[in-house]
């Protein structure tokens, strides 16, 4: 009897991610939620643009991702939509990106917001800033496949 992995659902993606910085590597994070917290995500309401991933203490957090509350589910509490939100890796990858974020200059990225076997996981990746000239390069290119396929279809 085989056993298949589920696929993952996405919640929320961070698309202008890959238009400011070159993704080298992703790592897959857990993150340490609150009840309502899950509760809204399971509802799509959550959002990435402006969230960034922070190192300190040998610890990696979440910062920016807003997750907006639902009425019903929080009604007892008074739930912070920005917070704070510690990220789950494990002890060898933080000293690696430790290392690669302080020595060469690397930036921490979230890029999307899963479900995945029921858990909800963040995709990190470890990115490089891209400059204006490459951002150009990078539409100039698309722009021509574009064209280039209507062009082959045109005949």
């Amino acid at each position: 009897m085989t056993q298949t992995t589920p696929t993952p659902r996405l919640i929320a993606e961070n698309r202008k991610a890959r238009f400011n910085y070159f993704i080298e590597e992703r790592y897959e994070a857990g993150l340490a939620l609150e009840g309502w917290e899950v509760k809204a995500m399971r509802a799509g309401r959550a959002q990435l643009a402006e969230a960034y991933v922070y190192l300190r203490a040998g610890e990696a957090f979440l910062i920016g991702a807003h997750l907006s509350p639902l009425r019903s589910t929080s009604t007892h509490i008074t739930p912070d939509p920005v917070r704070t939100r510690k990220l789950l890796l494990k002890r060898s990858e933080l000293q690696s990106l430790i290392g690669s974020v302080e020595r060469r200059g690397y930036t921490l990225v979230p890029l999307e917001l899963y479900w995945k076997a029921g858990r909800a996981k963040l995709s990190v990746g470890l990115a490089k800033g891209k400059k204006q000239h490459d951002k150009r390069a990078v539409e100039k290119d698309r722009d021509w496949e574009r064209n280039k396929a209507r062009i082959l279809r045109g005949r």
